[in-house]
């Protein structure tokens, strides 16, 4: 008789919010400001939204299957070879096949606690063992407590810069310094989700892309933040050719639709669409913290599109508040925060917003409490 694998059985199930549409019916509210998803706040970007528009007469053709042209523009944009590059739905995939490929009963992953909600699940679904290492003061990542994690059934060390939930990030000195003591026969999974942003800030970040061929690393990343592509669910790896080429074995064929080809494609040419998220982005962030500060608020500061605040009370509680109030925000219990919020930085009229309704609802609990 069939059944499902035991580890398969133990999977979380990852729980996106509800739509927009959905909770407005719901809660009778004609406006939502949704800030939990850490998408950008300007809408996708214009130059990906007309090339879409002018392709969408090919719908009844299926998507090139190499993803050439793709491929191509990526190449150019990143300096390496096509033979180095994955493409895939979301950087998502590009994690699910990396661990398929390279995980299976009996080995370990490393990663570190409080970060990307996907590391855990595609673990578990390979059924490798979980090497969870401790943060550093709980939001930054201690990379030594990663290489103290390895051991000789270690296959895959997946790290996150700048880091989701905490926005931290470590600077590029300190990535070299990890990787000259990093195992040559272990890969190395950078997730630079959040790059562009960190890039943006003027931090210090590594460019994984030019590290490829020091050790065994796959660098991802991703068309849904600062280029504004989520709903295209578009995203890329980068690797040796060896490791692309067993990622590729795996995909399925056709896995990327062809407006999410022609639009990222047009989208690593619009530099000034990523100059201006950049720049709204640290103006928010700006806004933000000087928000909090006045309300005693802690915060992490951060190198992404989001910022963890702790709001002292529970943070469902307050994520509940906000949501009937017409502001959605990630609550943060389930990552062992459980009086933090997340929110993403929006454009400025979302971010007054936001603060205006969170002033409410830390009022309410203050009388409450009385």
């Amino acid at each position: 008789m069939f059944s499902l694998p035991d580890h398969i059985k133990k999977v979380h199930v990852y729980e996106p919010g509800k739509p927009e549409e959905e909770l407005k019916r719901e809660l009778g509210l004609k406006e939502i400001v949704k800030l939990a998803s850490n998408e950008n706040p300007l809408g996708p970007c214009p130059s990906a939204v007309r090339a879409i528009i002018e392709d969408l007469k090919n719908l009844n053709r299926y998507p090139d299957g190499n993803s050439y042209y793709l491929k191509k523009k990526l190449s150019e944009h990143l300096g390496v070879k096509p033979e180095n590059l994955f493409v895939g739905l979301g950087s998502n995939e590009a994690l699910d096949i990396i661990a398929r490929a390279y995980l299976r009963p009996g080995l370990n992953a490393v990663y570190s606690e409080r970060s990307f909600a996907v590391y855990p699940i595609v673990v578990q679904l390979s059924g490798a063992e979980h090497r969870v290492v401790k943060a550093k003061d709980n939001y930054y990542m201690d990379l030594k407590a990663h290489l103290d994690a390895i051991d000789e059934n270690t296959a895959v060390v997946f790290l996150a810069n700048p880091n989701n939930p905490t926005g931290t990030a470590f600077t590029k000195s300190e990535f070299e310094a990890f990787l000259k003591d990093f195992p040559d026969d272990v890969l190395l999974v950078l997730d630079e989700a959040y790059y562009e942003y960190a890039v943006g800030a003027g931090f210090d970040i590594e460019n994984g892309v030019e590290y490829i061929y020091e050790k065994n690393i796959v660098v991802t990343r991703t068309f849904s933040k600062i280029y504004g592509l989520a709903g295209l669910r578009l995203g890329y790896a980068v690797a040796r050719e060896e490791i692309i080429a067993d990622m590729n074995r795996i995909r399925q064929p056709f896995n990327v639709t062809r407006p999410a080809q022609v639009g990222g494609a047009a989208a690593l040419d619009d530099k000034m669409f990523i100059k201006h998220s950049q720049v709204v982005n640290e103006e928010g962030k700006k806004y933000l913290y000087n928000e909090f500060e006045k309300l005693g608020l802690e915060y992490v500061p951060t190198y992404a599109n989001f910022i963890l605040v702790k709001v002292g009370y529970p943070s469902r509680e307050v994520f509940n508040r906000l949501l009937r109030k017409g502001v959605i925000v990630r609550a943060m219990d389930g990552y062992g925060f459980p009086d933090h919020i997340r929110v993403t930085i929006g454009t400025m009229r979302e971010n007054i917003i936001f603060i205006n309704k969170l002033k409410e609802v830390l009022e309410e609990l203050k009388d409450e409490e009385l």
